[in-house]
């Protein structure tokens, strides 16, 4: 079972208007889940310590746009 059954990807879908940042499953992408939250996948980010439990990720500002154009925001 993929991982990732649930999600729905929001960028770099592979449809020509994405943000051009990977090729497959090697870079930033937000996702969707079906209860309407968001699962962001970056490079991890040294800015803080975060609570246990949590991480921190960098993703391009492109990424999120492409997000949103995806969502019709």
């Amino acid at each position: 079972m993929d991982v990732r059954s649930g999600l729905t990807r929001l960028t770099n879908t592979g449809n020509g208007s994405g943000s051009g940042e990977c090729n497959q499953n090697d870079c930033p992408n937000v996702y969707r889940t079906e209860q309407g939250t968001f699962v962001v996948q970056g490079a991890l980010s040294s800015a803080f310590a975060p609570p246990s439990g949590e991480g921190l990720v960098e993703i391009p500002e492109s990424v999120l746009k492409e997000a949103f154009r995806a969502l019709g925001w």
